[in-house]
C-alpha cells in the first residue's frame, strides 16, 4: 500500500512549516507530501494560505525523493493551459516527482471571497470535464485545437514536455458518480475519494471498474485512493489526545472518544495496530494508495509514528 501525507494548506501552514514537513516525510519513509488547493480556511475561522502550486514548486527544489501534488486543484481557479504549464514546471523542478490532482471545486465561501465564479453543480462538472481534456491534450498533443463551451484554443503546442512520460500522473478527485467515473476512465491515472464506510467504497470502486470496461480499459490500470483524517497514537490515549486537539482547534467541545467512535468507519484513527488493520481492509477493497490527512501540522511526532510504526506494520 502506498502511503502519503496530506496537509490542509489553508489552515495557516507557513513556508517554514512546509519545509519541515517535507523533510519529515522524506526522513520517515512516506511516499509523498500532498496539499489541498484552497485560499480560505475551513477548520479555523481565518488562517493564512500560501498558493498550492507555488508551494509545490518551492518544495520540489528542496526535496529529493518524495512525490508532491495537489488534492485537488479546483477547475474554477485557473485556466487549464495555466494549470497544465504550472504542473509541467513543477515536474521539471522536481525531476519527475509531481502528481496533478484536479477536481470540480465545492467551497462556496472561498469562491465568493476571492471572486471566483461559483457555478451550480452541473455547470462546475462540465467546466471540470472540459479542463481535464485540455490539460491532458496540452501534455500529449502537438498543435491541437479545442472548441468548447468555456475555452477556445487554436494550434496549441505546450513546450517543454513533462519529464514523466507520457505525462504527470493525473489524479481526479470526486464522489465517483457515473459521469465522474466515465471521465476518469477516459483520462485519469488515479481516482481519489474521501473516506467512507467499506460498503460505500466498494460501490465506488465497482462504478469505476464498470466505467473502465465500458471504454475498453483494464480496471487494474486505474488507481483508486482514499483521503481521510488520520489520528494515530502509540496507544489509545495518545490517539484520543490528537482527536481532542483537533476538536479544540475547530472550536468544538465534543468528547474525543465519542467522536472517534462516530468516525471509526471513515477516519484512520486509533493505535498503530488499529489503523494498520483498517488500511489493510481498504487494500482488500481495491484501494491502492491512502492519503493521511494530518490535521495538526505542528505535530511532528505523529509523522514520525506513521513512518516508523505504521509503515512497518503494513509491510
Amino acid at each position: 500500500m502506498r502511503v502519503c501525507l496530506m496537509i490542509e494548506g489553508q489552515e495557516g501552514v507557513t513556508w517554514e512549516d512546509w519545509v519541515r514537513l517535507a523533510r519529515l516525510t522524506e526522513e520517515h519513509g512516506l511516499e509523498g507530501l500532498f496539499r489541498s488547493d484552497h485560499y480560505t480556511a475551513i477548520v479555523r475561522p481565518q488562517a493564512g494560505a500560501l498558493d498550492a502550486w507555488a508551494t509545490l514548486a518551492g518544495l520540489a527544489a528542496v526535496t529529493e525523493r518524495i512525490r508532491l501534488g495537489t488534492l485537488v486543484s479546483p477547475a474554477t481557479f485557473r485556466h487549464p493551459s495555466v494549470l497544465a504549464r504550472m504542473a509541467v514546471t513543477v515536474d521539471h523542478i522536481s525531476g519527475g516527482r509531481v502528481d496533478v490532482g484536479m477536481g470540480a471545486g465545492w467551497y462556496e465561501r472561498e469562491h465568493i471571497e476571492h471572486g471566483f465564479g461559483f457555478l451550480d453543480a452541473k455547470q462546475r462538472f462540465e467546466l471540470f470535464a472540459e479542463q481535464v481534456e485540455i490539460v491532458v491534450r496540452s501534455w500529449t498533443e502537438d498543435a491541437f485545437d479545442h472548441s468548447g463551451p468555456e475555452f477556445e484554443l487554436r494550434g496549441q503546442t505546450a513546450l517543454p514536455r513533462s519529464v514523466q512520460e507520457p505525462h504527470p500522473p493525473l489524479v481526479l478527485g470526486g464522489t465517483v458518480k457515473p459521469r465522474f467515473a466515465a471521465l476518469a476512465a477516459r483520462f485519469a491515472d488515479e481516482v481519489n475519494t474521501l473516506g467512507a464506510p467499506n460498503d460505500e467504497l466498494r460501490e465506488r470502486k465497482e462504478r469505476l471498474d464498470r466505467a473502465c470496461r465500458d471504454v475498453g480499459r483494464d480496471p487494474a490500470t486505474l488507481g483508486f485512493s482514499v483521503m481521510t483524517a488520520c489520528f494515530v497514537g502509540s496507544d489509545r490515549g495518545e490517539a484520543l489526545d490528537r482527536v481532542g486537539i483537533f476538536l479544540s482547534v475547530r472550536g468544538e467541545e465534543g468528547d474525543a472518544a465519542e467522536t472517534l467512535e462516530e468516525r471509526h468507519e471513515t477516519w484512520l484513527a486509533g493505535t498503530v495496530d488499529e489503523v494498520a488493520e483498517r488500511v489493510k481492509e481498504l487494500e482488500a477493497l481495491g484501494v491502492t494508495r491512502v492519503f493521511l490527512q494530518h490535521l495538526n501540522h505542528s505535530d511532528d511526532q505523529m509523522v514520525a509514528l506513521i513512518g516508523d510504526g505504521l509503515l512497518p506494520a503494513l509491510a
